[in-house]
Formats: structure tokens, C-alpha cells, sequence
């Protein structure tokens, strides 16, 4: 699969979640010449498993894990991990330990670098936003102003109109 991910879906790389669980696999995608970024933390292929949005590694045994999950990402050839909604103190040791470079959503200030979901920082939608998440905009209103309007214009023939038509 992550060959075709790669070859047919344009991807530059995978991104597999979990540590221990999925060495061997990190191993075989790593030995196949294909580049793969860890995940750990909240794994959101999870959610599900996890009872929903859950900070993780709240408490020694799973921080403990969380790290040696970590190691184990390095050492079978991950390029970089990425480490989700965990407490900062943790990713920041993570982070110290590792060699590769760590990437934080939820995860504090101390990781190589920082991501957000679009949609979540723009404000896109009025579902559960984590906590971590700085909103850069409120788009939903506009989003469903836009909408609406739009199937206004449809249902009363104003759209399309003689400046959207071609002639």
C-alpha cells in the first residue's frame, strides 16, 4: 500500500501511528525505499478505539512508553515523528532524546516544528475544535452565508447569470 501511495497518489512519503505495534512495518517501508514519518500520541486513525479525543500520556507508564515508542520509530528508520496532543513536558523530553526531528500538534512548544489543521485554524466548521488549536479566522459563518446564498440564487434563477454564461 505505501508503495501505491507513493507511485500512483503522489505522495512523498507515509505516515504510520503507533511505535512497538508497527516496527516491523516501519522497517519494510524503510527497506523499500520509502520515506516514513511516525505518529504518536493521539493517533487519530484511532478515535475510535481511543473513546474519542483523549490527551495521552498523562500518566509514567504511558509517558514512559510514549518515549520508548519513540526510540523505536528512530531506530527503524522514520524520518520524523510526529507527536499529538501530549503533555509539553513530555514531547519536550521526546524531543531531547531523539535525533530526528519532531513535529507538535497539541504537543507544546519544545518540538522541531508545528502543524495545525486547516480547517481547524480558519475556523471552517463549528464541530469540536482541541484545545490547542489557535483560530486564525471564523470562516464558518461566511462559508454557510456562501452557501446559502448560493442555493438562493440557483432555486430563484439568478445564478447563473448572463455575466457566468458563455455566449
Amino acid at each position: 500500500n505505501a508503495g501505491t501511495f507513493i507511485k500512483e497518489g503522489g505522495a512523498n512519503a507515509v505516515k504510520l501511528e503507533g511505535g512497538l505495534e508497527i516496527e516491523k512495518q516501519v522497517r519494510a517501508i524503510v527497506n523499500a525505499k520509502i520515506p516514513v514519518m511516525g505518529h504518536l500520541g493521539f493517533t487519530p486513525q484511532s478515535l475510535n478505539k481511543l473513546g474519542g479525543f483523549k490527551i495521552q500520556a498523562k500518566d509514567k507508564d504511558s509517558q514512559d512508553k510514549l518515549i520508548e515508542d519513540a526510540k523505536i520509530l528512530e531506530k527503524s528508520g522514520v524520518f520524523s515523528i510526529v507527536l499529538e496532543a501530549i503533555p509539553e513536558s513530555i514531547a519536550k523530553e521526546v524531543t531531547k532524546q531523539l535525533s530526528v526531528p519532531t513535529i507538535g500538534i497539541g504537543a507544546g512548544r519544545y518540538c522541531s516544528g508545528q502543524v495545525l489543521v486547516v480547517d481547524d485554524m480558519l475556523g471552517m466548521n463549528d464541530c469540536f475544535v482541541p484545545k490547542f488549536v489557535k483560530k486564525y479566522a471564523s470562516l464558518s459563518e461566511v462559508i454557510k452565508n456562501a452557501v446559502k446564498n448560493y442555493i438562493h440564487d440557483v432555486k430563484t434563477g439568478k445564478f447563473p447569470d448572463d455575466e457566468t454564461i458563455y455566449k
